[in-house]
């Protein structure tokens, strides 16, 4: 009886202890996670180690980031790929993703484009809405499998409408050329505004010319000065020649060619030849800058050197060569 009342506590035992485990590796995921949201990197790859060895698989999804990212651990692709492997292999879309990445860009792998599309797949068919992104990414491209635009624009329109902002993007893409999709203009401006409302920032910069115009949207230069703006400062050379402009005319904003000269001389330093000469242009006439004739011509020089035909034109009666 005494053998039979030990036996029954060690089962227990067991039992008690693996819930224990499953619980605690929940736990220490949940530790390492909130220590990386706030930087502390170091104690986020110890707690998501413990949690990774018991087979919890977002902590080692999170451990592969910290070795790919060389996030409080010395940066190890090919731990990282291990890592996300132990994942997705679990089924973990998110990691199935990052693999898939991997094998894409030769990350801590051989690049494989068979290999990044069957993951991406795997995690597409869960509905996660990056894989379907990547996949459709695959399709448009011939990466992996047979270049298909129709498949594309099928996986793209399914990542847009779980509100992937880079996925609406791309869907507008597709509407407004016709690649996958019947070509239909005011569908493009639909999905570019979705994505734009999202801080996409080359939909910002669409759509801000299309306010301008009124390109499938009523015109409205205060839109698309505020859509211009924002894709401006985040560092869009093409949004800060635009807005340039926009200050320079005084066309949806007060005339201000302080600022214009500034978006312009903003575009200019991103290399963008428009920029380079309206720049340019701004320090051989003074207009919102201090009169500088030769840095002038030198963002004249540079514009032409880029094809730009305005600048050539200028450089040209000016009876400068470049």
């Amino acid at each position: 009886m005494k053998k039979l009342f030990l036996t029954v506590m060690a089962l227990f035992s067991i039992c008690f202890c693996l819930e224990t485990m499953a619980a605690t590796a929940e736990e220490n995921y949940n530790a390492g996670l909130n220590c990386y949201r706030n930087r502390n990197y170091v104690e986020a790859v110890r707690y998501c180690r413990l949690a990774a060895e018991q087979g919890y698989a977002m902590a080692q999804n999170l451990l592969g980031v910290c070795y790919e990212n060389g996030d409080g651990v010395e940066r190890n692709h090919a731990e990282a790929v291990r890592y996300y492997r132990l994942a997705a292999e679990q089924g973990l879309a998110n990691a199935q993703v990052n693999l898939g990445y991997c094998y894409e860009s030769g990350i801590g792998v051989q690049q494989n484009y068979n290999e990044a599309v069957r993951w991406y797949r795997l995690a597409a068919e869960q509905g996660y809405a990056l894989g379907q992104y990547f996949l459709a990414i695959c399709y448009a491209n011939g990466y992996g499998v047979t270049r298909n635009l129709q498949e594309a624009a099928r996986y793209f329109r399914l990542a847009a409408d779980q509100g992937d902002a880079d996925a609406q993007f791309q869907v507008g893409v597709g509407y407004a050329n016709g690649l996958g999709v019947e070509r239909n203009r005011a569908e493009a401006v639909r999905w570019y505004l979705r994505a734009a409302e999202q801080g996409h920032t080359e939909s910002q910069y669409i759509i801000g010319l299309c306010y301008r115009e009124g390109s499938y949207v009523e015109r409205n230069p205060y839109e698309a000065t505020r859509y211009l703006r924002l894709a401006a400062n985040k560092g869009h050379a093409g949004a800060q020649v635009e807005l340039g402009l926009c200050y320079e005319n005084g066309v949806g904003i007060d005339r201000n060619l302080q600022e214009a000269a500034r978006y312009y001389q903003l575009a200019a330093q991103q290399e963008n030849a428009l920029g380079q000469f309206l720049f340019g242009r701004c320090l051989i006439l003074g207009r919102g800058v201090a009169r500088n004739y030769e840095e002038g011509i030198r963002f004249y020089t540079l514009a032409a050197r880029q094809g730009q035909q305005d600048a050539q034109r200028m450089l040209s009666e000016l009876g400068r060569s470049w």
